[in-house]
């Protein structure tokens, strides 16, 4: 192993052992066997290093996610999906905290990649008429309430003492985000076919054309239909 390897892998050891999910350089130092200088030759400081630990920490989330293959059931897919994110925090609440830290100034390539799959597996259940809302819309609310819901279970965990409380936030969010005859079948609906009717329709019609654009649209056209049924598909029940 290189000694840059070893460095990050015993901060990463020392994040997740740490009461607080804090380290020092020097304690690194001391449990690679390094002086201070390689340490800083190869990572900057400690924020340097604390970013190759986020990096570390996102690979090793995506390593189950790149291997999944997408199932014929996305929503299933998407059930699953939350419920492995929110079980990876709980196995690594430090490193998950540091993962999400506001003090991340730049998100990791891999964070971005991480955002990608769920907007992928969306857009499927988009193409299948599922979604009530646009793809890109779905994933950002699905990501900011599951990143919530788990970040408060590893942070707060006297008081979040239910862990039940993911799946049953997991519900609510999906019951906006799917039609109600998906919901229906899974769990309680939140709304009515009538409150979702137009929405659904317009998403899955703009996330079949994003699949094979019309040739009867030049470029200008479908760039601007297709910003007509987001905004259809975004627009909130009255």
């Amino acid at each position: 192993m290189s000694t840059k390897a070893r460095i990050l892998e015993v901060a990463a050891a020392l994040v997740a052992e740490s009461p607080n999910g804090d380290v020092s350089t020097r304690a690194v130092c001391e449990a690679a066997g390094v002086g201070a200088p390689a340490l800083y030759r190869h990572f900057g400081d400690k924020e340097g290093l604390l970013s190759a630990v986020v990096d570390h920490g996102w690979e090793k989330y995506l390593a189950t996610k790149r291997e999944r293959r997408p199932g014929t059931d996305p929503v299933r897919d998407l059930r699953d999906g939350w419920d492995s994110h929110t079980e990876f925090a709980l196995q690594n609440p430090n490193l998950y905290r540091l993962m999400n830290s506001p003090a991340m100034r730049t998100p990791p390539a891999a964070a971005l990649e991480s955002h990608e799959i769920l907007t992928a597996d969306l857009r499927r259940a988009a193409e299948q008429g599922m979604l009530c809302l646009a793809p890109e819309l779905a994933a950002q609310i699905i990501m900011s309430a599951n990143v919530g819901v788990a970040l408060m279970l590893v942070s707060r965990p006297a008081t979040f003492t239910d862990r039940t409380v993911s799946r049953r936030v997991r519900d609510a969010v999906h019951a906006v985000v799917f039609t109600p005859d998906v919901t229906q079948s899974r769990t309680p609906a939140t709304t009515t076919p009538a409150e979702t009717g137009v929405p659904a329709t317009a998403t899955r019609l703009g996330a079949l054309l994003r699949q094979t654009p019309s040739p009867a649209f030049t470029p200008a056209e479908g760039g601007l239909f297709s910003e007509w049924l987001d905004r259809l598909s975004n627009t909130p029940p009255e």
